[in-house]
């Protein structure tokens, strides 16, 4: 099969094309005819780091985490999948898993599900990372109906998934965003746009919450924002952050009585932990898409296979608005 391979990390890496070996399923696991995969900041943090990241794969490596595809062969003790179900999830591109930049994957069947029948390959490969991300993030902070929910980075990929389940799910979402076609995005998605460049964070608790705070803030910008989230918080409230690799003071935290959910997606993926779990969540997904819950937003530049290096470049610009997808 084609793939495109990085043999050696770093800022200036490339990838090459090369004709590898077909992987051969195995039981357990799904061989996966690859339609369309999708290019997350944790892609771009491997190929410009390295083996300065624990999760990064020996070299020379396929990386790419998400994919959409068809089922092509069935392994022994799998009962949920035939041969031309179209799927999709989340299922290599770290330690040991080869990844979704090649036309085949051999996917382990707890990490992925029958994608919704109302999106393309596409739109459904640019879903799983994000997706799951955003999913547990809000789960895990209680979310409920009625709630204040404040997404901080609704524009970007666990964004604008987030504040979409978080309508869903009957809450009033607002979220921040720096731009105009960003607040564009944010309303057109259904949530109250905040500039954060123009207006403080206390500033935006006064006018949207009366002074009291957000019930749950979901912050997938993280790190130094996190102090705009304590800030942002009511008393006794839920931040959950996708981004926490920081050292912060946490007493804003403490007299709040806040609580604090970090979301690290990958740890079923890397330690065989649970992997059940993202079925699950992914399943749930798909039945949201189909009920008009969710939409996933994807960038306008549009990229095959052999380009996909200015698919990761197009990411690490900034300029991307929604997911950068490649096809396959």
């Amino acid at each position: 099969m084609k793939a495109m391979l990085i043999n050696a990390y770093g800022e200036n890496a490339t990838f090459e094309a090369a004709d590898i070996a077909k992987p051969k399923v195995k039981a357990g696991h799904v061989l996966v005819k690859i339609a369309a995969s999708s290019v997350n900041t944790v892609d771009t943090m491997i190929r410009n780091m390295g083996k300065d990241l624990p999760l990064s794969p020996d070299t020379p490596a396929i990386l790419g985490m998400d994919f959409a595809g068809t089922v092509e062969a069935v392994g022994d003790g799998v009962k949920d999948y035939s041969v031309g179900d179209e799927v999709y999830g989340c299922a290599g591109g770290l330690a040991d898993l080869p990844g979704t930049l090649a036309e085949y994957i051999v996917a382990d069947s707890n990490l992925i599900a029958h994608k919704a029948k109302n999106l393309s390959m596409r739109e459904a490969a640019a879903l799983p990372l994000v997706a799951i991300t955003a999913y547990e993030g809000l789960k895990r902070a209680g979310i409920q109906q009625g709630q204040k929910v404040l997404v901080h980075g609704g524009s970007g990929g666990v964004g604008h998934v987030a504040l979409q389940l978080a309508k869903h799910w009957g809450a009033e979402v607002y979220s921040t965003g720096g731009g105009e076609k960003q607040l564009a995005l944010i309303e057109q998605l259904g949530a109250t746009g905040i500039n954060y460049k123009t207006e403080t964070v206390e500033q935006y608790v006064a006018k949207h919450t009366g002074g009291a705070g957000f019930d749950v803030v979901f912050d997938s910008v993280g790190g130094a924002n996190l102090t705009n989230s304590f800030e942002a918080a009511a008393l006794n409230g839920q931040v959950a952050t996708t981004v926490s690799m920081c050292e912060l003071d946490l007493t804003p935290a403490h007299f709040k009585g806040l609580s604090l959910h970090v979301v690290f997606m990958l740890i079923p993926m890397l330690h065989n932990f649970r992997r059940e779990q993202h079925a699950e969540i992914l399943r749930d997904l798909a039945q949201i898409c189909e009920s008009g819950g969710l939409k996933p937003v994807l960038d306008e530049e549009q990229f095959t296979l052999e380009q996909v290096g200015q698919a990761y470049a197009r990411l690490e610009s900034g300029k991307a608005m929604g997911k950068v997808v490649v096809e396959n």
